[in-house]
């Protein structure tokens, strides 16, 4: 499957309830705004209890919206009776985040049977501007048998 293509729905909605069952996600008030294969967005909206001691998001937030956008792409290309996990993941921040929202893009550059490869990156998002705030590299793990 070519990466950002068109998912079937039974994959897309496999996803979505996957990341609708994630706390954190919910807690920060994160939501899944584009699910194709191996690329999926999440959005964060801007909410004061997300920022940190200047008003910008904190790189906590940042981070796991980052790291579940990974997480996400890699597994709209895994086997239906599977799950998976993050092995390990980087993240350099490189501009302040702030903006209207955080736009989160995981992207699987090598997909694998047992370990996939995500490129992440972050961006804070203004009416007027589009400023990449990080970048990262992720390591899942596909888990068999064990379905999300």
């Amino acid at each position: 499957m070519d990466i950002g293509s068109t998912l079937p729905d039974a994959t897309v909605a496999r996803i979505r309830d996957s990341f609708a069952r994630q706390g954190l996600m919910g807690l920060l008030g994160a939501e899944l705004a584009q699910v194709k294969a191996g690329l999926v967005t999440i959005r964060l909206p801007f909410r004061p209890e997300l920022t940190q001691q200047h008003g910008y998001f904190h790189a906590g937030g940042t981070a796991s919206v980052a790291d579940s956008a990974g997480g996400y792409a890699g597994f709209t290309l895994f086997p239906d009776d599977s799950s998976v996990l993050t092995v390990e993941f980087k993240l350099n921040l490189m501009n302040p985040a702030q903006g209207d929202h955080l736009e989160a893009v995981g992207r699987v550059i090598k997909p694998g049977r047992t370990l996939t490869i995500c490129q992440l990156d972050v961006w804070g998002v203004a009416p007027d501007r589009r400023i990449h705030v990080a970048t990262g590299l992720q390591t899942l793990i596909c888990v068999q048998g064990r379905p999300a």
